[in-house]
């Protein structure tokens, strides 16, 4: 029989029973909850509950969990005696393995402005995650993949309902560049038809993407200042210093813009997040972030020209619409006639593959990004279900 000082061993215990929300990310919804009567089968995550000991010593924490939050070694204690399974916080790492929200960019670039680039966050975990791959540490490979977990937790929840259309293109595309602008005005106006721009959430492309997002609530020229002002740092190459401070001049003089999102990687730690992206999921598991960025394009994907990571997305979108894996399939947008049938010729595979299935109502080949809207609308309308 199992002792009623341990905890259960089922990850939903009978209390979650109902549907309700049971993740704990701030001291705000710590208050409401012990108020509201107590922590029984709640995750708590990352809050620091240091001034919050007397309210723990008297809380049921039956099969709840908390994840890196601090707390006063009696209030600890107090928690597992009464049947809580507990995860300490983890001295010096640069981020945060429990977070229980998206990244913003203000927090992955902090310390920029005075000590650039390599000072922030994001930089420093970049080299940790260097250094430990190498290493081989089975620790560190545990705390990425709870980092990921937890990203992508906090990925569904900031989703959830909205309809999302993914913009993949190439990271080398700079700014100054008429396709860069032709990237940012694709964005600003799938923003202004009502969907959630989703991209890799790196540089080039998926920068533009971003920016267009963040300019659809002002006026026009609001993006075509932007973009002068951000082509004097055309590139994130030799200073992403110089680079990020110029995108961030943009969001600090024209403050409130519209949302989107960035699903960058640690793995390309060299590609630095771009800062327009309103809300970002960053990931140390390439993989997991490439297919979670895919398959939560439910609104359908857009593909801009660009290389071998490019090429590779298509068929990574095309595989579950070729196979329903995902229910119906999505929406597929190719963008540049000349790119994808010679330069690349990715178009012909895809057209071949799409043959006498369903998911052949739902790709499309379009010469600009003036196109794409009404290609959306159009595959989206005339899709099988």
């Amino acid at each position: 029989m199992q002792s009623n000082s341990q905890p259960s061993a089922s990850p939903r215990p009978r209390a979650h029973d109902d549907n309700r929300d049971y993740e704990i990310e701030s001291l705000a919804e710590f208050d409401r909850v012990i108020a509201s009567g107590g922590l029984a089968g709640h995750r708590v995550q990352s809050v620091d509950l240091t001034d919050r000991t007397f309210a723990l010593l008297g809380a049921d924490t039956t099969d709840s969990v908390f994840l890196g939050c601090a707390m006063e070694p009696d209030a600890a204690a107090k928690v597992r005696a009464g049947g809580a399974l507990v995860f300490p916080p983890v001295p010096g790492l640069p981020f945060d393995p429990y977070r229980g929200g998206l990244y913003s960019p203000d927090e992955l670039f902090e310390g920029l402005a005075d000590a650039g680039y390599d000072a922030t966050p994001d930089a420093r975990s970049y080299h940790w995650f260097e250094q430990t791959k190498a290493d081989g540490d089975i620790f560190a490979s545990m705390l990425r993949g709870i980092h990921d977990d937890a990203v992508s937790d906090a990925l569904d929840e900031h989703l959830a309902g909205a309809r999302v259309v993914g913009v993949m293109g190439g990271h080398a595309l700079e700014r100054g560049s008429a396709a860069y602008a032709g990237a940012a005005r694709l964005g600003r106006r799938l923003t202004r038809n009502g969907l959630t721009v989703a991209t890799g959430g790196g540089p080039g492309a998926m920068e533009a993407a971003n920016l267009g997002a963040y300019a659809a609530p002002f006026e026009d020229g609001m993006l075509d200042s932007a973009l002068e002002l951000l082509a004097k740092a055309p590139h994130f190459t030799p200073s992403v210093t110089k680079w990020a401070r110029a995108a961030f001049g943009i969001r600090r003089s024209r403050p409130g813009g519209g949302t989107s999102v960035g699903i960058p990687t640690w793995f390309y730690g060299h590609e630095p997040p771009n800062v327009f992206a309103t809300h970002i999921a960053k990931y140390f598991v390439n993989a997991v972030r490439e297919d979670g960025l895919l398959a939560r394009s439910n609104a359908g994907v857009v593909f801009l020209p660009g290389a071998a990571g490019t090429v590779q997305e298509i068929f990574d979108n095309a595989t579950p619409n070729y196979y329903r894996s995902r229910g119906g399939p999505t929406p597929m947008v190719l963008v540049d006639r000349v790119h994808w049938t010679e330069k690349l010729p990715a178009w012909p595979l895809l057209q071949a593959l799409a043959a006498e299935r369903p998911m052949a109502a739902r790709i499309a080949l379009v010469d600009s990004v003036d196109e794409v809207p009404e290609a959306l609308a159009r595959l989206t309308e005339g899709a099988p279900s």
